[in-house]
């Protein structure tokens, strides 16, 4: 298998210097509509918009830190507080074939409150008064369906920070998973702190990083990273950011499909998509 973790590390550690000298911000979800291919996967991703939703959240949520973090996961039975206060949203996918949940996100921006990860380090100056958006509670069913839909939700967080002028991607990851991060291009809040307990996810050690929204893309292209097709080249259909109702959520359209894309349906292929993700994963 390709691990993506050594090679794009080593990007990490050798490009973004020069890059921000040369590279422009990028704020367009997309590239240009004619040129994208279009591509259909075999699940949803929608936001949890009614308790029913919410709820195929919530189990695929205590189904999967059950695996890894079982004594977190006895407390995730029930949907917490922050899955609906305001500038919170929780993801959910849904297969098209029959319903069932394969994985969740929940984004938590700082439009009314500090992000939850500020409870236990608050954030340096240089993030401190921006528009920030933290990916929580990521959970996916195991083997490479479960990978598949990482990448989509994390699509998803990339295209919501897009779409509501989000200046920073903020994400805690456990050791050894932030180097996965690291490999995104993702850099360390705190650099010489190492690992945190965060208090929002069981007292558990934790690093901090962040993506700059705006350079991910021309960064991504730069440095030849594989999911770069993936995350600025395709369009989904089947990921649905759309929402008729909501605080932060209602500013939300994506683009049609262009009558010129190429059109892949990936529905129920045995290998859902053209690419193997390897060792990259975002999960917490």
């Amino acid at each position: 298998m390709y691990d993506l973790t050594h090679e794009f590390a080593l990007a990490h550690a050798q490009t973004p210097a020069v890059l921000d000298a040369v590279l422009t911000p990028a704020r367009l979800p997309i590239g240009d509509l004619a040129s994208l291919r279009e591509e259909r996967l075999p699940f949803t991703v929608r936001i949890a918009r009614d308790d029913a939703s919410l709820r195929k959240a919530v189990s695929m949520r205590q189904s999967a830190y059950g695996r890894h973090l079982p004594e977190l996961a006895a407390t995730l039975g029930e949907p917490e507080d922050s899955d609906r206060e305001p500038g919170s949203l929780v993801l959910v996918a849904q297969a098209r074939l029959d319903g069932a949940p394969l994985g969740t996100m929940r984004i938590q921006t700082n439009q009314f409150q500090p992000l939850h990860l500020e409870e236990s380090a608050p954030l340096p100056n240089w993030l401190a008064h921006c528009a920030l958006a933290e990916a929580t509670r990521l959970g996916v069913v195991s083997g490479p369906m479960g990978k598949v839909v990482k990448t989509t939700l994390f699509k998803a967080f990339y295209q919501y920070c897009l779409l509501n002028g989000i200046d920073w991607m903020v994400i805690t990851a456990r050791p050894p998973l932030h180097r996965q991060y690291q490999a995104l291009m993702f850099q360390e809040v705190f650099p010489d702190r190492g690992v945190i307990p965060m208090a929002h996810v069981g007292g558990i050690g934790h690093h901090v990083l962040a993506l700059e929204v705006g350079m991910a893309r021309p960064r991504w292209q730069a440095a030849g990273h594989p999911l770069f097709g993936f995350m600025c080249q395709t369009f989904h259909p089947d990921l649905q950011l759309h929402e008729t109702s909501g605080d932060v959520t209602d500013r939300l359209t994506l683009p049609q499909a262009s009558d010129h894309a190429h059109l892949r349906d990936l529905s129920f292929a045995a290998e859902p998509v053209a690419f193997e993700p390897s060792h990259y994963s975002v999960a917490v």
